[in-house]
């Protein structure tokens, strides 16, 4: 690869730089072009999360973690991965200094002064109109329409990219119909490998293929009746995925590693049933907004350090997009034998759009502008224009968008 140009003077620059040696201009785009190496560490502990207060030990030993893992790097052949792991170790550095300054200080754990929005949920959404109604209504209390009949298939768009700076796509984005007894749901499902070329594309495909399979065994003679019984379907489904994508990793040494993460979306009645680990991201979006006046609302949480930084004030939002450490993940997909599963549900209105996407997204899209693009412009055409700009601002990694929208006019 070749070093990047100061844009203000065009000096080559230092990989990694922050400022241009020679005229002191700030490199952060430059920066921001550097592929980050996506790893999840194993055999970590996952990071205790109770009420609005977080672990300040958990943080400590997942960052010693990631100092052990890349410490490794320095030894490597190639010149920029040693800069990387500098860097990186540079950073996990001044992290465990103010984390260890915090225990020494007797803070056992930190409260949490950024977390999702919470959402207003309806237990019975109105596929004609969008209203809410209590369980087991009949009919609309607002338009008059039969409940029971079943809410029209959402419409999915779907696209994903190599990106500018990676070899192989080890991304898997992919929707298909969920067969029920009388009844159908949509699956919706984006994946994000790593462990090297080949493994992390088998990671990502084999958690798929196990997990269509395993959702059509699980529904195929009984409907789950709540929510709660649709998130153990869907906690099962993806235990499965992990336990075979770990099994598979352990059984060859040329994958040894590979993992993935995995967000998973079933529609189904005019509800959404989410399942997620690590920090491929989804989203719901509404024109008549959706949580604190805004048109967009991150439905899960990733599971990396920087996240948890964010969670407690030591980085901004802004600043995570382009940390070096943004792609080390705490959980994923078969680096484990077992693995935490977030789960939820909420209903869905007339026109509520559902967005998941991997980080070679989110990387380079702050949520405002994202929700700008999907609620302003054709949604045939949104998932183009997302891989467009995030090709256009480095693509650094592989790039996958889908876009679900609920239908329900009549």
């Amino acid at each position: 690869m070749s070093e990047p140009n100061c844009q203000k003077c065009g000096a080559t620059v230092r990989p990694g730089a922050r400022f241009c040696r020679s005229c002191g201009a700030p490199l952060a785009r430059h920066t921001a072009l550097l592929p980050v190496a996506e790893i999840a560490l194993p055999y970590t502990r996952d990071v205790r999360i109770e009420g609005d207060q977080l672990s300040v030990r958990d943080l400590l030993a997942l960052t010693d973690a990631g100092l052990r893992w890349w410490q490794q790097g320095l030894s490597d052949e190639d010149g920029l991965t040693r800069q990387h792991a500098a860097r990186a170790i540079e950073e996990l550095s001044r992290t465990m200094a103010s984390l260890s300054r915090q225990l020494a200080a007797g803070t056992e754990t930190m409260r949490i002064t950024t977390r999702l929005p919470p959402l207003a949920d309806t237990d019975l959404a109105c596929p004609s109109c969008g209203s809410g109604n209590r369980p087991g209504a009949r009919f609309c209390l607002r338009c008059g329409v039969t409940l029971s009949q079943p809410a029209p298939p959402p419409t999915v768009f779907l696209q994903s990219d190599i990106g500018k700076r990676r070899t192989v796509n080890q991304d898997v984005v992919a929707s298909a119909p969920l067969t029920m007894p009388q009844a159908s749901a949509q699956i919706c499902l984006v994946a994000d490998g790593m462990g090297g070329a080949a493994a992390g594309d088998a990671a990502a495909r084999m958690a798929t293929d196990v997990i269509g399979v395993a959702l059509a065994a699980a529904v195929r003679t009984t409907i789950p009746a709540d929510d709660a019984a649709w998130h153990t379907v869907l906690r099962d489904a993806v235990q499965l995925a992990n336990r075979s994508v770990y099994d598979a990793a352990q059984s060859d040494p040329a994958r040894r590693g590979m993992g993935t993460t995995l967000t998973l979306a079933v529609l189904f009645g005019g509800r959404l049933h989410l399942a997620s680990v690590g920090d491929s991201r989804a989203y719901l979006l509404s024109p008549a907004g959706v949580a604190g006046g805004a048109q967009i609302a991150q439905l899960t949480v990733d599971h990396t350090l920087v996240a948890r930084l964010v969670d407690i004030g030591q980085l901004t939002a802004a600043q995570a997009r382009d940390h070096p450490q943004r792609s080390v993940l705490y959980r994923a997909i078969g680096t484990d034998p077992n693995v935490g599963v977030d789960t939820r549900s909420l209903a869905l209105r007339l026109d509520d759009l559902l967005l998941i996407c991997s980080d070679g997204v989110t990387s380079h899209l702050a949520d405002d502008e994202l929700a700008l693009l999907a609620l302003g412009m054709p949604h045939e055409t949104f998932c183009a224009k997302v891989v467009a700009l995030a090709n256009a601002r480095g693509g650094t990694d592989n790039i996958s968008v889908l876009l679900a929208r609920s239908e329900g006019r009549s």
